[in-house]
């Protein structure tokens, strides 16, 4: 009779409830922008090494910070401050928490071929026929396209923002490179293009699209209560520019898997991975 309730107690040990089995499911929201795909596989690989079962949200922007604000989220590693995702953080700051950066030396704003005559974006006053009075966008709602259209306000620009997607607007980037025609995009670092073409950023005196950008780490509230360890992770893990920038790279060949290239660049990086999750 004591061994028969000794092996009950100890199946009623090993077996998970539904709540506890719950607790170690991660949702991580994200924007399917080159950087944060890059980002959002490599900490779920690294959460998945201590035993947790993620799920990755692909969501728009303003969407992202919602599903981290009302909790259907857990965390997200793809917020970009101050300027780009600006208004969303002033909208939901006390309905999530900001953890920090977890890349530094971000930049948003517009670049060339590094061949370009092209300066400054006060040059496009009179040199706007030279890249077809156009300026190649991304997403409609993004945050630098917000930012976009204030500054082609602000220099009194004679160009049309064009929007499409980080895809579309790289296409029209290596059409332009493998032409040598002089084109003006809408960039961000980091991003794989810098890895990939010779660019350089237009100057922007009138620093329309502020200053160096940061991405950060976002966790719904109680997080830190709920899963201290995945919250812990979040508050250590960092990325380089230059770690993002090559591994979007590699996600840019023929054939590549994030997931793939995401294992390759921890297998590389165990020490700064272990300094995350142990």
């Amino acid at each position: 009779m004591r061994a028969h309730t000794l092996g009950a107690l100890l199946c009623l040990a090993l077996t998970q409830t539904p709540a506890e089995a719950a607790s170690k499911q991660v949702r991580i929201a994200y924007v399917e922008w080159a950087d944060a795909v890059v980002a959002t596989n490599i900490l779920k690989l690294a959460l998945e090494e201590k035993g947790y079962e993620v799920k990755t949200i692909p969501l728009a922007a303003a969407a992202m910070w919602q599903a981290v604000a009302t909790g259907d989220a857990d965390a997200s590693v793809a917020a970009w401050l101050p300027v780009t995702q600006g208004a969303y953080y002033e909208k939901l700051k006390n309905r999530l928490e900001l953890i920090g950066p977890n890349v530094t030396g971000a930049k948003i704003g517009w670049a060339v071929p590094a061949s370009s005559p092209l300066n400054s974006i006060e040059d496009l006053k009179t040199k706007a026929g030279d890249v077809g009075g156009q300026v190649i966008g991304i997403d409609p709602g993004a945050g630098i396209m917000k930012s976009s259209e204030a500054a082609i306000k602000a220099y009194g620009l004679p160009v049309k923002l064009v929007d499409g997607s980080d895809a579309t607007m790289t296409s029209a980037l290596k059409d332009a490179v493998r032409q040598k025609k002089d084109i003006v995009v809408t960039a961000w670092t980091p991003h794989w293009m810098f890895a990939r073409y010779e660019l350089k950023y237009l100057a922007d005196p009138k620093k329309a699209f502020g200053e160096d950008e940061s991405v950060n780490t976002l966790a719904r509230k109680d997080l830190k209560d709920d899963m201290p360890e995945v919250y812990a992770i979040l508050q250590k893990f960092k990325l380089s520019v230059k770690d993002e920038e090559a591994v979007m790279a590699a996600n840019e060949e023929r054939g590549a898997k994030p997931a793939e290239t995401a294992a390759k660049w921890i297998a590389n990086n165990r020490a700064t991975v272990d300094g995350w999750i142990k």
